[in-house]
This record gives C-alpha cells, sequence and structure tokens, in this order.
C-alpha cells in the first residue's frame, strides 16, 4: 500500500494550520519549520500537529507538496528560499503557491521555482480555513496539478482552471476584490461618517433602507484590523491585477489605504482568537477617526 505524499506548509497561520489539520485528520504527514516563527505560529502549529523540521532544507528532504500559505508581500522571499534550499538538499518537491498574489507575481514566483526543476502550481484560496464552516476551495492552475488535485476532498475542493500560471492568482484577486474590497467601502463610508458627525444618522438611514448592509457592517467593521496589515499587501496585488488588465486600479488602492488606517490603530494587535467580540461598530469608529493620515 503505497504511503501519502508528506505537505509542508510554511506558514501555519489562521489557514495554513487549519490546512494542515485537515491533511493531518486525511492521514497525511504534515510538517512545517518554525524557526524564528513567534509563540503564537508554534501553538497553532502543535494545535495542528505538524512536524516542525526545523530548516528549511530539512523541510524540503521531508516533503512531496509544500504548500506556501503566507502574506503576499513574502511570496517571492519565501519562494526564492525554498529554491536555495531545494539545490542544497538537491530534492524538488512539488511547490504550491497559495498566497493571494497577482497573476504577474505568479509568473515571477513560479519562474523561481521552475529554475531548481520543480513543478510549480498557481494556486488561489477562496473561503475560511477548513474547520471553521466548510467550503474551502484551492484553484489552482499549470502544466502539472496533479499533485494538488489528489487533495481534493480532504478537507478541501480543489478546483482546475488549465494550464496556464497566473489563472488561479488570478481568480483569487476577482473574488478578494469584492469581499475585502466592500468591507473597505463600508468602512470608509462609516469613517467619513463619523469624521462629519454623523454616524447616528447615517445609521438610523441605513437601519431604514439598508438594513442588511449595516448588520454586516456592525458584524465587521470591528473586526478588520486584526487582519489589516496583511491585507494591505493583498490589496495592492489586486491593485495590480487590474491595472494589468486595463481596469482602473484606483478602487483597491484606496481599500489598501483604508487597511493602513486599521493597521494604526491598538486593535490590529488582536488575533482573529482574541478580537475584543464586545467591541461595537461604533467604539470602532471613533478610533479610527483618530488615526492620522497623510492626507491630511
Amino acid at each position: 500500500m503505497m504511503s501519502l505524499p508528506v505537505v509542508a506548509i510554511l506558514m501555519p497561520g489562521d489557514m495554513g494550520h487549519g490546512v494542515g489539520a485537515a491533511l493531518g485528520a486525511a492521514g497525511h504527514s504534515v510538517v512545517t519549520c518554525l524557526t524564528g516563527r513567534s509563540d503564537a505560529t508554534r501553538a497553532l502549529a502543535a494545535k495542528a500537529g505538524m512536524q516542525d523540521a526545523s530548516t528549511l532544507v530539512s523541510l524540503v528532504e521531508s516533503s512531496d507538496i509544500i504548500l506556501s500559505i503566507l502574506p503576499p508581500s513574502a511570496a517571492v522571499m519565501q519562494a526564492t528560499e525554498i529554491a536555495a534550499a531545494m539545490r542544497q538538499a538537491a530534492k524538488t518537491p512539488v511547490y504550491v503557491d497559495c498566497n493571494a498574489i497577482s497573476p504577474t507575481t505568479a509568473r515571477e514566483v513560479g519562474n523561481i521555482i521552475a529554475a531548481t526543476g520543480a513543478i510549480f502550481t498557481d494556486a488561489g484560496i477562496i473561503g475560511l480555513a477548513p474547520g471553521k464552516g466548510g467550503g474551502t476551495r484551492f484553484y489552482v492552475s499549470g502544466a502539472d496539478v496533479s499533485a494538488m488535485l489528489s487533495l481534493d476532498g480532504k478537507g478541501f475542493d480543489v478546483i482546475g482552471l488549465g494550464e496556464e500560471v497566473g489563472r488561479a492568482s488570478a481568480m483569487k484577486m476577482v473574488y478578494a476584490a469584492l469581499t475585502k474590497g466592500t468591507w473597505t467601502l463600508q468602512t470608509a463610508v462609516m469613517l467619513a461618517a463619523e469624521k462629519l458627525g454623523l454616524t447616528e444618522e447615517l445609521s438610523e438611514e441605513f437601519a431604514f433602507s439598508q438594513k442588511p448592509a449595516l448588520e454586516a457592517m456592525r458584524a465587521r467593521i470591528p473586526r478588520l484590523p486584526a487582519d489589516s496589515q496583511r491585507w494591505i499587501g493583498e490589496m495592492e496585488e489586486i491593485a495590480a491585477t487590474f491595472g494589468g488588465a486595463g481596469v482602473t486600479p484606483h478602487f483597491h488602492e484606496g481599500a489598501a489605504d483604508i487597511f493602513r488606517v486599521l493597521a494604526q490603530t491598538p486593535f490590529a494587535g488582536e488575533t482573529r482568537e482574541t478580537i475584543d467580540t464586545s467591541r461595537t461598530m461604533e467604539d470602532a469608529l471613533k478610533v479610527y477617526a483618530g488615526v492620522k493620515t497623510n492626507k491630511e
């Protein structure tokens, strides 16, 4: 009986540890590298049952598939470090970039990995982490996506989008352009109302004429700072994607600006596990309004 491929995950954050836990439950050995990582990351890795390979070279030597799941700003550097580790280990596991990056950045990462002789797969994740309500989907593209397709149904769905590197990343970009773009637009609207002294009156109008939108804003706006720092880069990648497609990038450049504001608040130090769920939208807006920006 053939053993299941060993999967490496870099890094075991909210999404990464959820994917790792799902694969572990499906019988895969899951490894990561915790050198230099925070206590919070180590705790998530332990929760997911991941093994610490201690170095990237050891991780490459012990794995068959590497899933890169980290902030988009680190995607190219991570690929460069893994490519160096592959050369040192003289082994080339399949490398899957699962980050929220533009098609152009995905191709850059792909070229770095392809230079080692390894198979590269472009991937975009849509949905919450496995174990948080279901419906996690990995869209994948590339000349050979068989390694990822072999993981289909193991806590998440894997959906092929063809052989062209960049298609999966583009899918993630246009999807997140709506979801996170909507959240930042709503935050911008309410922040402007707060600064104009109209929060109460606008909320009353929304309660009358836009009740579902108001309910969504009350649920989402106070919680955004916890993810704001890493979503700045994602909005920049979306803007680059739109610009490359001949569509204005300015909506999502503005979305990045909103996340920059939220990243300067005291709430940005929270994690998804430690968010103060008693904080109201009104409480949050008062703090957001106190952040000075380079436009003021």
